[in-house]
């Protein structure tokens, strides 16, 4: 075979392989006729626009609503300890827990007491002596006022020579003594205020002293300041104990409180649900905590992987910053009266570093369109049409909560919503639909806040 042939050859053979290629692609499938096809039957949803129970999640760690830790201020042997002093033991506010012993600081104020009403004494004296001089005082300036009576005579006479030299001489010598008496008793007058001063600063002193001791007696006694849960105990009896020594601390039962991690998404579609109540401080930096109210948002706790226990809470609120880590936001949930309903271990009380649950909620602003989140097929939904055949509507969605998908676009109120997973899902397929009462009353539920 020449050379021509084989391309002769090769050439008819593509031609060929062209011709079945275009043939293949020109053929018609089998005519579908959907008036023959059994229509399918399906569970049906109407559409409608719901009051929605926003939420948020997160988890966090619970800690003391008020939490005592009790320090010596004063050295010392204890003496004394409550015998329920124990980790995990409940006692009554008014509790004595413990003393240490106060012999050296009774001294002390025995001590001060007495210099206080030594102090008291000279200070009384001092007045007496004041009024006794003050008096005498008194009495001997009447007689300077003679003496200096008698000297002017005295000197009227010794100028008409009725009076000897020495005579006068007396008597000036008399009234320079009166005059010095009368200035001693006025010297001794005047040094009364500072020693008045001195002895009240002694006094003052003292009762400081007496103070401080009294002070210190009450610090050798610790009592419950509240009813508390004792967390742990450092000390024991007969230990010596140094001021500033931690002896044991103490939590509060009246409340407890819940640091929850919420996502940041998640809080600020809840916040959009409250009204503000006033808008930005005039710095420009919106404060949550006087913009919203917060007591409008619903809490709860549950015991992480135990969603059966629970406590109601309220959101009392809202920490500074977001964690750059988890984009989350701190929301302090408090718990009042954490141990009123303990029953361990069916309802345990809510104590310290407690792993929990947190869930917040908020009524949304309008009714809105939320659908079961299985009726959602990878962003379409089917639908019955006027003509009860299938219809696939792209649809919008926004978050899902609760099973529950929230559609922005793409369904309309009044629309049949299907319920089943058609496979395949054809446009036109006839349908026999029939409307689903329970998953009517179980949307309306979970759209009030019921869990799945």
């Amino acid at each position: 075979m020449t050379r021509r042939q084989r391309l002769g050859l090769l050439a008819a053979f593509g031609l060929g392989l062209v011709f079945i290629a275009v043939m293949v692609n020109l053929r018609q499938g089998p005519a579908r006729d959907l008036a023959t096809v059994v229509p399918q039957a399906v569970r049906t949803l109407e559409v409608t626009a719901l009051p929605f129970q926003l939420e948020a999640k997160g988890f966090g760690k619970v800690s003391p609503g008020d939490s005592w830790q009790a320090v010596a201020s004063v050295g010392g042997q204890i003496t004394w300890t409550h015998p329920e002093l124990s980790s995990g033991n409940l006692i009554p506010a008014g509790t004595r827990l413990l003393e240490i012993d106060p012999s050296r600081f009774e001294l002390a104020l025995a001590a001060a007491e007495a210099d206080s009403a030594a102090a008291r004494a000279e200070l009384q004296q001092l007045i007496q002596e004041q009024g006794n001089t003050e008096k005498l005082l008194a009495l001997e300036q009447r007689r300077l006022a003679l003496a200096e009576r008698e000297l002017e005579r005295a000197q009227t006479l010794a100028a008409r020579n009725a009076l000897s030299a020495t005579r006068l001489d007396e008597q000036e010598r008399a009234t320079l003594q009166q005059r010095q008496a009368v200035q001693a008793l006025s010297n001794q007058l005047a040094l009364v205020p500072a020693r008045r001063s001195l002895l009240e600063a002694r006094l003052a002193r003292a009762e400081a002293a007496r103070d401080q001791a009294r002070r210190d007696i009450a610090d050798t006694r610790f009592d419950a300041p509240f009813d508390l849960r004792i967390h742990d105990t450092r000390v024991e009896r007969y230990q010596q104990v140094n001021p500033g020594q931690p002896l044991f601390t103490a939590d509060s039962i009246a409340t407890a409180e819940a640091v929850i991690q919420i996502p940041l998404a998640q809080m600020r579609q809840l916040l959009t649900a409250l009204t503000p109540i006033r808008q930005e401080d005039a710095d420009g930096f919106p404060d949550l905590h006087r913009r919203f109210d917060l007591d409008r948002i619903g809490a709860s706790l549950s015991l992480a992987g135990d969603p059966a226990t629970r406590w109601p809470a309220r959101v009392i609120r809202i920490a500074n910053g977001v964690d750059p880590a988890t984009r989350t936001l701190q929301v302090v949930l408090e718990v009042t009266e954490p141990y009123r309903n303990a029953n361990p271990p069916l309802q345990p009380p809510l104590v310290r570093d407690m792993y929990v649950h947190g869930i917040l909620d908020v009524a949304a602003a309008e009714p809105v369109v939320v659908v079961p989140a299985a009726s959602i097929h990878q962003g379409t939904a089917y639908v019955v049409d006027d003509d009860n055949r299938l219809a696939r509507h792209p649809v919008t969605t926004g978050w899902t909560q609760r099973d529950l998908t929230l559609v922005t676009a793409g369904l309309e109120v009044g629309d049949r919503l299907i319920l089943d997973d058609l496979v395949p899902a054809i446009d036109g397929t006839p349908l026999t639909p029939a409307e689903d009462a329970d998953a009517l009353a179980r949307l309306q539920q979970l759209a009030r806040g019921a869990r799945p």
